[in-house]
């Protein structure tokens, strides 16, 4: 699960993960959209980025996240995995269980930001998810195409 393309550091992090291992993803793409403003101001001020409080709100959505998307699942290609996926407009974890127990995956990863309030009060999606899939959940958070993402801990 993802909320904006993948970086170059992402892609070569989670492409990685198992080694030589073949792997396959299914992309989960959920824009943050406008329903999570405030907790994404909230969130940027933690992290003492106080521009990006300002100027929150410019998550892709509509073709813009469809070509996001396509961006990243080409990446991971590249990559020599095999990644298929769908932007979600609603109910992103009920559609993450069904895709787990559709496909028998091994692992879920969810890839986002930090968002401090929602992971405070165990409402993000890594967390939530935990609850439902009934496989190993890795959280990481992306960074800047020139930075590694970071576990955040747990599975």
């Amino acid at each position: 699960m993802i909320e904006k393309p993948l970086t170059p550091a992402d892609v070569e992090f989670v492409s990685t993960l198992h080694g030589d291992d073949p792997t396959s993803f299914v992309v989960l793409m959920q824009p943050r959209g406008k329903q999570d403003i405030l907790l994404r101001a909230i969130d940027d001020v933690a992290l003492g980025e106080f521009d990006d409080a300002v100027r929150e709100g410019a998550e892709p959505s509509g073709p813009l996240a469809d070509r996001a998307l396509s961006q990243t699942l080409a990446a991971l290609r590249a990559k020599g995995a095999e990644a298929i996926g769908q932007v979600v407009e609603e109910h992103p974890i009920d559609l993450l269980k069904s895709v787990v127990e559709q496909t028998k995956a091994d692992e879920v990863i969810v890839l986002t930001t930090p968002h401090f309030v929602e992971e405070f009060f165990h409402r993000d999606w890594a967390s939530r998810a935990r609850h439902k899939v009934g496989v190993p959940v890795l959280k990481l958070f992306s960074h800047a195409a020139d930075d590694r993402p970071q576990d955040a801990g747990g599975s």
